[in-house]
C-alpha cells in the first residue's frame, strides 16, 4: 500500500453498520459494500483512503504494526489487547454496552478460588488480581451463559447489552468492570508522519460525533 495512503481497519457486524455515518459525516464513504464484495480492502471516494474490515480481535493489532493508520475498535477488545503501540484520541459513542461479571445470584460470594469463563481472559485476571483473589480463568468462544448453568464455571465475564439473555438463562449481572463502546484508535508512527492528515480526520470525526449526540 503506498505512504500516501491513509487505511482504516473495521470490523464487520454492528461497529462497522455505526461507523459509516460518522465517517460520512467526515466525508468518507465506501464505494465497495462489504458484505458482497470479495475484496479485502475497500475504495472509498477518495482515491487516497482505504478501509480494511477484519476481524474485531484483530483491529488493534493492525493499527499497532501499521498495516492500517487508524482503526474502530470496542474498548472490550482494546482492553483485551492492552493498547500498546497505538493512540485512543476519540471515544466515538457507538456499540455502547458493559463489560460485566455475571451469574447466579450470590456466585461470587463464596470462599474460595473463583472459576470463571471468558473471552476476555487478560481483562479477567486483571479485574480479580486488583482485588487480590485468585481465579481460574477458562477461554471460551462463545455461548458463555452455559458455563454456569452446566457447572463448567462459577460465573462469567461477558459484554451485557439488555440484560435478556442473562435473565432468560437464570443469570444476573454481578460486578461492573467497564463501560463499553467503540473508540478511533491510530498507530503512533501514522500520528507523525502522516500528522496532517491523521489529526484532520480525527477533528472532522469529533465533529460528526458531537453533531450525532442527541440534545438532553
Amino acid at each position: 500500500m503506498s505512504n500516501d495512503t491513509l487505511t482504516i481497519a473495521l470490523s464487520k457486524g454492528r461497529i462497522y453498520k455505526d461507523t459509516l455515518p460518522l465517517l460520512a459525516a467526515a466525508g468518507i464513504t465506501p464505494v465497495d459494500d462489504p458484505d458482497t464484495s470479495r475484496k479485502l480492502i475497500l475504495d472509498t471516494n477518495h482515491p487516497d483512503v482505504k478501509l480494511v474490515v477484519i476481524r474485531a480481535a484483530d483491529v488493534p493489532t493492525y493499527v499497532q504494526y501499521g498495516a492500517a493508520d487508524l482503526g474502530v475498535s470496542g474498548k472490550d477488545v482494546l482492553m483485551e489487547h492492552g493498547g500498546e503501540g497505538i493512540y485512543e484520541p476519540l471515544d466515538l459513542g457507538i456499540a455502547r454496552c458493559r463489560l460485566m461479571v455475571a451469574g447466579r445470584p450470590g456466585a461470587t460470594d463464596r470462599a474460595g478460588r473463583l472459576r470463571v469463563a471468558t473471552k476476555f481472559v487478560n481483562t479477567t485476571r486483571r479485574h480479580y488480581a486488583a482485588q487480590g483473589r485468585q481465579v481460574e480463568v477458562i477461554k471460551l468462544y462463545g455461548s458463555m451463559e452455559l458455563a454456569p448453568i452446566v457447572g463448567l464455571s462459577d460465573c462469567i465475564v461477558d459484554l451485557v447489552d439488555t440484560g435478556n439473555t442473562l435473565r432468560a438463562n437464570g443469570l444476573v449481572p454481578l460486578e461492573h468492570i467497564a463501560d463499553i463502546s467503540a473508540r478511533l484508535v491510530v498507530n503512533k508512527a501514522s500520528m507523525k508522519m502522516k500528522s496532517a492528515r491523521v489529526k484532520d480526520l480525527i477533528r472532522r470525526l469529533t465533529d460528526a460525533v458531537v453533531t450525532a449526540i442527541p440534545n438532553p
